[in-house]
Parts: C-alpha cells; structure tokens; sequence
C-alpha cells in the first residue's frame, strides 16, 4: 500500500464495492491514510472505503490539497454516482472543511474528528511547532518518540496499532512536518463560511485530548455550522480512532447518521 506513484491519491484498504456509499477519510499530520485500520472491518459492512493518503515529502499549499482531494472524490462519483461521507481526521479535518466549502454539492455527510482547526487556541502547541524546524536531525526521531503519550491514550490501543501510529509519524520527514504545521497555523475558517456547511455534521470531540482542546472546538463548530451534532469520548485521547473502544460505524447508527440506504443495509447485516 506504499504510495509508489509519488502523488495525492486514495487507498482503498479493501475491495472496492461500487455498489455501496463512498467514504472518505482524510488523515491527521502524518498523511498515511493507514491510521483507520481499527474502524475498517464494521465501515466496510455497508461502505466503500478510500484513505486519502499523502506522499511524506508533500509540501503542498491548501488550495492545491483541496483541489487534488476534489478531484480524487469527483473521479469516485463519476464512476459511480451514490452518496460520500467525508471524514476528517486532526489535520485532515480541516482538509474536510475547506473541500465542502470549496465544492459545497459534492459530499452528503461530514465527519470531524479533534479537528485541528483548534490549533491555534493552544498557545503551547503553536510555540512547539516552531520548535520543530529548529531540531538538530539526530534529535527529531526522539521527538517523535516523546509526542506519543500526547498524541495518544496509549493503553487504549492495540500494541500493533501503537506500532502503526509510531512508523506512520516517523516516516514524515521533520521538513514535511514543520511544513504540515505551518498549514494549520495558516489554518482560518471564519463563523460566516461555517455557517455554509449545510451537510449534516458529526463533530466528535476526545474529553482527554492532551494534544488540543477539541472540547471546545467541538462547542464552537456545533453551534456555528447548522446541522452539526457533537458527540463525546470522554475518556479518549487524540487519536481516538485507533482506540480498541471507540466504534465509528457504532457512532453515526445511535446517531442516527447513516442515509435510509445504509440503515436497510445495516439492518440486513445484523440478520
């Protein structure tokens, strides 16, 4: 599943089902597209699944992601026309935001998880990504190592899942990531364009996110954008997703998330 074309595109973890509902996750900052490993077996029930994934050395502004991730979603519907649930993972969450703002008809559903459009109300963490580009190389892979129990509730996570989440951020290059930094400090979505998001919007917030305070953000989103809902992990870290607890496909049914479509289907399944 390496990205051996050297370019934006979308991994399909497992075999393509035209038939069903497209959803699309955008990663967090390490760009792999790999991290929703633990969610795939329930998603795949009643969705096709594409991973965005990001070359490690991608230095791209946001306008040319969010025409890339346009693109890669517009090929999917012409091939087959049927309903997109876009998810967006820290990073990827506002990637999320900026491609329905961009191209408002194009997804049915959105999904924000600890979106880091939060960054920039964490002082500390804006000061440390600056901090980033002024590491002596030999000290950035112990950085990396040190960021862990921050990003993550480690003892929520399977071990191979801990390993996943380790390779995946030690294969960004430490250019890439003060690059992909840079990008969410940039980061400004104003109240007026939220307000345009007219998806029905799952904003799922982590009560111990040491990382951001996606609490509040999650508060602020679902009072600004109009059809938003938040939902809690009250006991989950950043990287709620890899959590052996956590159930995104359990999530959007209590939610009652899922169009009518994917309800008969889940329906069936359960049978």
């Amino acid at each position: 599943m390496a990205n051996a074309n050297n370019k934006v595109r979308f991994l399909s973890p497992k075999p393509p089902k035209p038939d069903r509902p497209l959803f699309v996750f955008l990663p967090g900052m390490d760009g792999s597209g790999l991290l929703l490993r633990p969610q795939i077996a329930k998603l795949v029930q009643d969705f096709d699944i594409r991973c965005l994934t990001l070359p490690a050395n991608d230095m791209a502004s946001w306008e040319v992601l969010v025409t890339e991730t346009i693109a890669l979603i517009e090929a999917e519907k012409e091939a087959n026309q049927r309903p997109v649930y876009l998810c967006g993972e820290s990073f990827g969450g506002c990637l999320a935001m900026k491609v329905v703002l961009e191209a408002t008809e194009l997804c049915d559903r959105l999904i924000l998880v600890n979106p880091a459009s939060s960054f920039r109300q964490q002082p500390w963490v804006q000061w440390g990504s600056h901090l980033t580009q002024w590491l002596p190389p030999n000290l950035y892979p112990l950085s990396v190592i040190g960021l862990l129990p921050i990003l993550a509730s480690l003892g929520k996570i399977a071990r191979d899942d801990r390993r996943a989440l380790l390779e995946a951020m030690q294969a960004v290059p430490q250019n890439t990531s003060v690059w992909r930094l840079a990008l969410v400090r940039s980061f400004n979505v104003d109240e007026n364009q939220l307000r345009g998001i007219k998806q029905p919007t799952l904003v799922i917030a982590s009560g111990a996110d040491r990382l951001l305070p996606s609490m509040a953000e999650a508060k602020l989103l679902v009072k600004v954008i109009p059809n938003a809902e938040m939902v809690m992990l009250a006991n989950s870290g950043h990287a709620c997703l890899l959590e052996t607890d956590v159930d995104l496909y359990a999530i959007m049914q209590a939610r009652n998330f899922l169009t009518e479509a994917e309800e008969n289907l889940a329906l069936v399944n359960s049978q």
